[in-house]
C-alpha cells in the first residue's frame, strides 16, 4: 500500500481538459488523479513495468505540479540557509531527480484502490490549503493521504504530502541532517548523486 502512495503523487499528470480549465486545488487533484488512473489501466507497458516509459511519462508531465524548491527547503530545514546558491540549486535538482525516480518505480503498482476525496476546508482567499483524501482497498484499513498545496502565479502546486499524518518530505529531514553533520552539504550532494545513479542503473537493468 505504501508503495502505491507514490503512484498517487503521480496523480498530477495533466490532461488537456485539466490544463485548459482553471480549477480549485481539490478539483485539480481529483480531476488529474482520475485521469492518471485511467492512463495506468490502459497502458500495458506501464502495467508491465516498463521503467523507461514510466520515467518519461513522469518527467514530461508531473514536474509542473510540484514545487521542488520548497520541498527541498523543507527537507533541508536550517541547513538550507547554510548552503551556497550553487549548492541549493544542485540540491533541488538531485532531490527532484530522487523523488521522480522513486515515483516512477512505483507507478506500475496501481491495481484496484479507490480514492475518496474529502470536502475542502478553505476560504476563497487562502493561498495555502490541504486537500484531504483516503485510499481504500479491500481487506485493508483506509489510509489518509493529504496534499499540502500553495497558490502560485503558475497555479496550485504541491509542496508536501502526508501519508497517515506523516509528512513525506519531513521523513528525509533527519537523514539529510545526519549527512550534513557527517560530511557537510557537499557530502549530502554526493550521497544524493549516488542514490540517483543506483536508481538509474536499476531502471536500465
Amino acid at each position: 500500500m505504501r508503495a502505491f502512495i507514490f503512484c498517487l503523487l503521480i496523480g498530477f499528470l495533466p490532461g488537456f481538459a485539466v490544463a485548459q480549465t482553471p480549477q480549485g486545488p481539490d478539483q485539480l487533484v481529483q480531476a488529474i488523479t482520475s485521469e492518471v488512473i485511467g492512463i495506468i489501466k490502459k497502458d500495458k507497458e506501464i502495467q508491465a513495468g516498463n521503467s523507461k516509459r514510466v520515467q518519461e511519462l513522469v518527467e514530461s508531465r508531473v514536474l509542473p505540479y510540484f514545487n521542488f524548491a520548497r520541498m527541498t527547503q523543507i527537507a533541508m530545514a536550517v541547513n538550507w540557509r547554510r548552503a551556497t546558491p550553487e549548492q541549493q540549486q544542485a540540491l533541488v535538482m538531485e532531490f527532484k531527480t530522487l523523488l521522480v525516480r522513486t515515483y516512477s518505480n512505483a507507478l506500475s503498482l496501481y491495481r484496484d484502490q479507490v480514492i475518496d476525496f474529502k470536502p475542502l476546508r478553505a476560504r476563497p482567499e487562502d493561498t495555502e490549503v490541504t486537500v484531504r483524501s483516503e485510499i481504500k482497498q479491500r481487506g485493508q484499513q483506509p489510509l489518509a493521504l493529504d496534499y499540502d498545496m500553495e497558490k502560485s502565479v503558475q497555479g496550485w502546486k504541491v509542496y508536501d504530502v502526508k501519508v497517515g499524518g506523516v509528512s513525506l518530505i519531513s521523513t528525509y529531514r533527519e537523514d539529510f541532517a545526519g549527512q550534513v553533520r557527517e560530511a557537510g552539504i557537499d557530502g549530502l550532494l554526493k550521497v544524493l548523486v549516488s542514490k540517483n545513479r543506483q536508481l538509474d542503473a536499476r531502471n536500465k537493468s
